[in-house]
């Protein structure tokens, strides 16, 4: 069964109201029959004088009928004399049949008991004037005119006596009448106002969650939208409305954190371009070391080639040009991604400029599967590393230096490796650590010593490529440093996602 506050709005308005009316009916009813019984007591109060004055209306009657049948002898006078009788003596049964000390009750007694002394007298000068018996008719008549006179003398006492009391009655109930109708408009007010209570409760517990959510609409309006949520569990209209605005609040909430993220998100890719811009542009730097006039610097190596072609230095000749496109890459190149096929190609001009500088002392392992590597990643990318290894990997006897390619369907790993004396764990953590932050440092500090210079141009270049790499792919997972006991080398672990 339905609850009475879990009915619809309409519905206990209703209840509520009709509530009210029936309370206020029943009110009116109980005052105005509270009123409508001193009315009738008031009323009341001379009925017996009424009464006695019609007993002794029908005993004139009786009388007038005795006479004029005694004297006329017709039937009509019998016949009213009879039906006056009847009356008269229904009359007289209602007062005092015993004595009693009450004045008014032993005046009704002695009426009663003289009423019927009158009535023997009156019935027995009839019977005498049926038989013709005259000297009994004038007896009989004389005592029923002499107990007549004496009943209508004692009916005029009692008439004075029912007076007296009835008055002293009528008083009494005029004041009950003054009291009940004083009684009844406090009565009549009182429930008015408890009618008003119920009404006014009934009615503010209906819709004074109206009046919050006025509030808290008025807030969300203001772009408050850091306001409370109802979590009304009412079935009426207004729980629907309660429970439907904490859904919108929620769901607003939801949108301004979304679009929060996107901005904080949209700022932090802007930041990180901005920085892969700057670390690009100082890879270029450091790559080349004298770019003041690149065109002088490449008509140099192409008419050193020239001249070493025409005194038949093949090798010489192919060694310049290998280094002018070598340079021509990092300086004539805008984009900053390059595919992975161009960065092999890249690596190997490198390494054949490295191979003339240290011949036999450099061997490179190039384990690459056929196929093309048209994934991207930052430009600059794998020359650094292949740079790293080959100086860490000649400090032995026999540099090696291996660069493999595997790819499954997620991603395209690439290992660049030395056989040097590894990498050291301190240096590893603190480069990881710093590339992974907002901080990118693109230069050594200026006070250091030469060795500390060394080391700190090579984790600056090891901080460029791993920072560019992750600001370029968004994930940190895409590069890694491993590195075994001391003396076994290091490999740098490049892992991109197949997209």
């Amino acid at each position: 069964m339905i609850r009475f506050s879990e009915r619809s709005i309409r519905t206990r308005i209703i209840a509520s109201v009709i509530a009210a009316i029936v309370v206020m009916g029943a009110c009116l009813i109980v005052t105005i029959r509270l009123n409508q019984r001193t009315l009738e007591r008031i009323g009341g109060s001379y009925k017996t004088n009424a009464e006695l004055s019609e007993f002794s209306t029908n005993l004139a009657a009786t009388e007038k009928a005795m006479e004029t049948y005694v004297e006329y002898h017709t039937f009509e006078s019998i016949d009213s004399y009879y039906h006056y009788q009847s009356l008269s003596d229904s009359s007289v049964e209602l007062f005092q049949s015993v004595p009693s000390t009450d004045t008014v009750l032993q005046k009704e007694y002695i009426v009663r008991q003289i009423t019927s002394s009158f009535f023997t007298y009156s019935r027995n000068a009839v019977a005498a004037r049926r038989a013709n018996n005259m000297p009994d008719v004038d007896t009989w008549y004389e005592k029923s005119l002499e107990c007549y006179s004496m009943l209508q003398n004692e009916v005029l006492q009692l008439n004075i006596l029912f007076m007296k009391k009835n008055a002293a009655l009528y008083n009494e109930n005029r004041d009950n009448y003054t009291i009940m109708t004083r009684i009844s408009i406090i009565f009549i007010f009182i429930f008015f106002m408890l009618v008003l209570a119920v009404l006014y409760f009934s009615i503010t517990a209906i819709t004074s969650p109206l009046a919050d959510i006025s509030a808290v609409a008025l807030r969300v309006a203001n772009r408050d939208f850091d306001v409370p949520l109802f979590n009304s569990t009412a079935r009426d209209e207004i729980g629907n409305i309660c429970r439907a605005f904490d859904r919108m609040i929620i769901s607003i909430r939801e949108y301004i954190d979304t679009i929060w993220e996107k901005a904080l998100q949209e700022t932090a890719l802007k930041e990180k371009e901005m920085e892969m811009r700057e670390l690009y542009a100082d890879a270029q730097l450091r790559a080349l070391q004298n770019q003041i006039n690149p065109h002088f610097l490449f008509n140099t190596l192409n008419t050193g080639a020239q001249l070493a072609m025409m005194e038949g230095a093949d090798k010489t000749c192919f060694f310049m040009e290998q280094v002018a496109d070598f340079f021509r890459y990092n300086i004539q190149q805008k984009n900053q991604t390059a595919s992975i096929d161009e960065e092999l190609a890249l690596v190997d001009n490198f390494v054949y400029i490295m191979k003339v500088r240290f011949g036999d002392r450099l061997q490179f392992v190039k384990d690459v599967p056929s196929g093309k590597y048209m994934q991207f990643l930052p430009r600059m990318t794998l020359q650094p590393l292949v740079e790293n290894c080959i100086k860490h990997g000649l400090k032995e006897a026999m540099g090696i230096v291996v660069l493999k390619i595997k790819r499954d369907s997620f991603f395209t790993e690439i290992s660049i490796s030395d056989n040097g004396c590894g990498f050291p764990p301190d240096l590893r953590k603190k480069i990881l650590e710093i590339s992974a932050s907002e901080n990118v440092p693109v230069e050594p500090a200026s006070g250091s010593s030469i060795e500390e210079k060394k080391h700190e141009n090579t984790g600056t270049g090891l901080i460029n490529v791993i920072a560019r790499l992750r600001l370029y792919f968004h994930r940190n997972d895409v590069f890694d440093i491993l590195s075994g006991s001391e003396g076994s080398g290091t490999t740098f672990l490049i892992r991109i996602p197949n997209v």
